[in-house]
């Protein structure tokens, strides 16, 4: 089936943390089984990355919905130089 995401940028200021919730990305594929989708970071953050709250300091490449639900997922800013909005891709 089509497969629908909607994503909103997220901004993080130096050393901030935000933990993903259904309110930036939420994707449905049709199925009556959204839990099992995964999400794919094709572009990671500039100042940061992103992070499974039981792993810190691990950047992850990918994540579920079911994750992003639990709120198990954040996106931590790097204390770099300015701070920006990432948009989850």
């Amino acid at each position: 089936g089509d497969i629908v995401l909607l994503a909103k940028p997220v901004t993080l200021t130096e050393g901030d943390r935000v933990t993903l919730t259904t309110d930036v990305p939420v994707a449905t594929d049709g199925t009556s089984k959204p839990e099992k989708l995964l999400y794919a970071v094709s572009l990671p953050p500039v100042h940061g990355q992103i992070e499974h709250i039981n792993y810190p300091g691990v950047p992850i490449s990918s994540y579920s919905q079911l994750d992003v639900v639990a709120q198990k997922v954040s996106d931590i800013h790097d204390n770099s130089h300015g701070a920006g909005k990432e948009a989850l891709r």
